[in-house]
């Protein structure tokens, strides 16, 4: 049996590229600050100081320049990855994003592919500016060729991360630093994956399923305790979201009947509707209430004044599993 650390999230994050930068010389780690002072939450840190400066380095603030030289080194053999210091900072990135390390593989017609792993911390929480605090998943996941990956646990971020880093294609993993070192957990030494497309029942329940990902799992598994004994609660964290876990999203509400989606990301236009329609085209025979949303709200982030009252938390998602149950 392998050693294990006790580690962080962000730990795990650390770890998960340690392990590919000693595993495949062709991996390279860079980005705003990521290299002496070790990123803005530490997730580097220690990194320059073992591999050097030619494998962690420094960038100059300009997001286009960081993904688009990502793409360039990724084109011809190498494994970037690039940290956008906040998801928020990504936008003046997103031509090169969705423009061409989403469509090179096709517009090649396989000649290139793009084996590039975009680290983002993404996710309110922490008190920040709006900028540094929005949940934008939808974007990339409306994109062919990328694919999207939220994790959740230490465990699962560090065989996540090795998963993307060792993707053929170009892979956006979003950190959400909320809970980047809100607790720990057991992690191998050892390098390892966890495989990208699959969901993990976090917990059984025959009542209800929650579907949910990133920072919001922790209080959907508050919020089904809180409800234990009165309602049967499935939570379902699901890990990547493009591609999407299909299978264990119809399987599990063809077992309980009823869904409830939760994220912080605005409600429309928000992956909670896209799980919906397709629980209604593939399981409309087994459903007993409608699907409902807990989800952030149709605003610009809040300041720190509202940011607890945007965000779901445990009552309130116990308040929407009572809706679905109770309809």
């Amino acid at each position: 049996m392998s050693d294990t650390q006790n580690l962080t999230l962000v730990q795990a994050v650390r770890d998960g590229l340690k392990g590919e930068l000693e595993r495949d010389e062709d991996v390279v780690v860079f980005g705003e600050d990521v290299g002496k002072n070790g990123g803005v939450f530490r997730a580097t840190q220690g990194l320059y100081d073992e591999f050097g400066e030619e494998r962690v380095f420094d960038t100059p603030l300009a997001e286009s320049g960081i993904v688009g030289t990502a793409i360039g080194m990724a084109a011809y053999g190498m494994k970037p990855v690039p940290e956008m210091q906040f998801s928020g900072f990504a936008y003046p990135a997103f031509d090169q994003i969705v423009s061409h390390a989403a469509r090179l593989r096709t517009r090649s017609r396989s000649r290139f592919s793009v084996p590039m792993t975009l680290r983002m911390p993404y996710g309110g929480g922490i008190r920040a500016p709006e900028h540094h605090s929005e949940s934008k998943e939808a974007f990339y996941t409306h994109e062919a060729g990328l694919k999207v990956v939220v994790p959740s646990t230490p465990r699962d971020t560090k065989g996540l991360l090795a998963a993307s880093i060792r993707d053929p294609d170009p892979v956006v993993f979003m950190e959400p630093k909320l809970i980047y070192r809100a607790f720990r957990e057991e992690v191998p030494d050892e390098t390892y994956t966890v495989e990208l497309g699959e969901a993990k029942t976090r917990r059984e329940g025959s009542d209800v399923s929650v579907f949910t990902w990133g920072a919001m799992t922790r209080p959907s598994l508050e919020a089904a305790e809180n409800l234990d004994g009165d309602i049967d609660v499935e939570v379902v964290d699901l890990r990547t979201l493009s591609p999407m876990d299909w299978d264990s999203i119809v399987e599990s509400f063809k077992k309980t009947g009823r869904a409830v989606v939760v994220h912080e990301a605005p409600k429309t236009g928000g992956l909670g509707a896209e799980i919906a329609a397709t629980i209604q085209e593939e399981a409309l025979g087994y459903q007993k209430a409608p699907v409902t949303r807990v989800t952030g709200f149709d605003t610009p982030f809040p300041l720190y004044a509202l940011e607890d009252y945007y965000m779901p938390e445990a009552a309130r998602i116990e308040d929407g599993i009572r809706e679905a149950v109770e309809f």
